[in-house]
């Protein structure tokens, strides 16, 4: 393992900001991200666990503990036609999406582009352009701090719902350290396509399969589009993606939202509404803070929402980790007394809160 003192962290996040933590270490192997572990846990010193840092917010002061960076890797397909993959926690995502895309397998194509690690998928239910992991997560290898074992948590048990876990429910009790999928042979093309953007970018129908490489490509272009795919060069990256979630609101509350913003923005308003479950209805966070006055390129100071998507909100090269988050709460409380809906955060926070 590699160990650094007062060592910055803000080059390991995709905002780039933060301050240092006590202490780094940098695992590349299960037992010595459970080594770590355990070695915080014996001294009651607080754990900050980073993967790829594209969903972490962390103060301008730090962090006062071990800050453990997974940098695991392995990637491998199994079974009797090879469609069963593990992924170490620290193996880069988007260049395991290519990977399967490669080997003609179908199911995470339309993930690809996402920054970050694999170990953080099934914690956040990573999601985007119609697929979910939670879709084709068969199990997750984790670290139980709580028994002191590694444990197998099927997907059953894992609590899956939208951008939510029992990992994430329970941030303090498992460690990732491996995930297994179950991929689709589909002779080269993908999964059924979900997302009507998708299936318009690429001319065909939402429910119709593509090749798995194309629909890839489609979702790469349009993520990029959004400033979606990191670049080191273009400041609109410098960000967590969307930076919060898509409400998901009571048949009750979604009546109160829609009378609201009739009210403001005219009879005919009709703002976007999914189902959700029973009862429950998903509106955009994109719409809302757009038409709450929060356009994209908002903001005058080093923090500013993206020119080219309202969801996120970047670092424009001089920015602190304060003036993030007062641009943040900024839009949380104009989106609220517009419409009267709450914004919740989708980064993690550490030792900040909005």
């Amino acid at each position: 393992m590699q160990e650094l003192h007062d060592a910055p962290l803000a080059p390991l996040t995709t905002f780039r900001l933060g301050g240092p933590a006590t202490r780094l270490v940098t695992a590349t192997t299960d037992d010595e991200v459970i080594a770590a572990v355990r070695e915080a846990d014996a001294t009651g010193t607080p754990l900050l666990i980073i993967g790829g840092g594209s969903n972490l917010v962390i103060g301008d002061k730090g962090f006062d503990g071990t800050a453990l960076r997974i940098a695991t890797r392995g990637l491998e397909f199994s079974g009797p036609s090879r469609t069963t993959l593990e992924l170490a926690a620290g193996e880069v995502w988007t260049d395991a999406v290519a990977r399967t895309v490669a080997a003609g397998l179908a199911g995470i194509e339309c993930l690809a582009g996402i920054p970050g690690s694999a170990g953080a998928t099934p914690i956040q239910n990573v999601g985007a352009y119609g697929q979910e992991v939670s879709s084709t997560i068969t199990e997750v290898i984790a670290y139980d701090r709580r028994s002191g074992e590694t444990v197998t948590v099927p997907n059953a048990d894992c609590a899956f719902s939208y951008r939510h876990s029992r990992f994430k429910q329970d941030p303090e009790r498992y460690v990732v350290l491996r995930v297994r999928f179950q991929l689709e042979d589909a002779g080269g093309l993908s999964a059924p396509l979900k997302y009507a953007e998708t299936a318009r970018a690429l001319g065909v129908e939402a429910g119709d399969r593509v090749p798995a490489a194309a629909a890839r490509e489609a979702v790469l272009k349009l993520r990029a589009g959004k400033g979606m795919v990191l670049d080191p060069e273009d400041h609109d990256t410098w960000s967590a993606g969307s930076f919060f979630t898509n409400p998901i609101l009571t048949a009750a509350e979604y009546a109160a939202f829609l009378a609201r913003a009739q009210d403001r923005l005219g009879p005919q308003t009709a703002p976007p509404a999914f189902p959700a479950g029973e009862g429950l209805v998903k509106t955009s966070a994109a719409w809302l803070i757009d038409k709450a006055g929060f356009t994209k390129g908002y903001g005058t100071g080093p923090a500013r929402i993206s020119t080219k998507h309202t969801l996120a909100l970047t670092n424009r090269g001089a920015a602190t980790t304060e003036d993030l988050l007062a641009l943040a709460r900024e839009v949380v409380a104009g989106v609220h007394a517009a419409f009267g809906v709450t914004l919740v955060n989708e980064p993690v926070t550490v030792g900040v809160s909005l």
